[in-house]
């Protein structure tokens, strides 16, 4: 999902300007349209004064339906476990979190054409 074109939509849809966005939120206007028109990626923190800003639960940010994404079962009733929803994972998950928000946008996208590159080299090697 496009999460620029998203907020773009939730923005319009509420007839909200960019620079009601940038009163509400505090990020700077030139900022909320870089990430409207996918020139930088926002850190979760920044997402969730997006939602804030727009009155809307964080995952309408990601989701384009009306009620939350049902969770996935199991064939015994149980929801499923996601990785990182618990345990050593959900830690690391956290760390890597708190990395990622005090890193520069330029340093984040150089970790995630990082991270691609290996998953590329993996799908490579099976």
């Amino acid at each position: 999902m496009d999460i620029g074109h998203r907020l773009t939509s939730l923005r319009e849809e509420k007839k909200l300007s960019q620079g009601d966005i940038e009163k509400r939120t505090g990020l700077l206007r030139c900022y909320v349209s870089r990430v409207e028109n996918g020139h930088t990626v926002p850190a979760v923190e920044t997402l969730e004064k997006f939602a804030r800003a727009l009155e809307v639960p964080l995952y309408q940010l990601m989701y384009d339906g009306t009620e939350p994404p049902k969770l996935p079962t199991r064939t015994n009733g149980h929801k499923a476990a996601e990785w990182g929803d618990a345990g050593k994972d959900a830690r690391f998950l956290r760390k890597l979190s708190r990395f990622l928000e005090n890193m520069s946008e330029t340093d984040r996208q150089l970790l995630l054409s990082f991270a691609g590159n290996i998953r590329k080299r993996a799908a490579a090697k099976n």
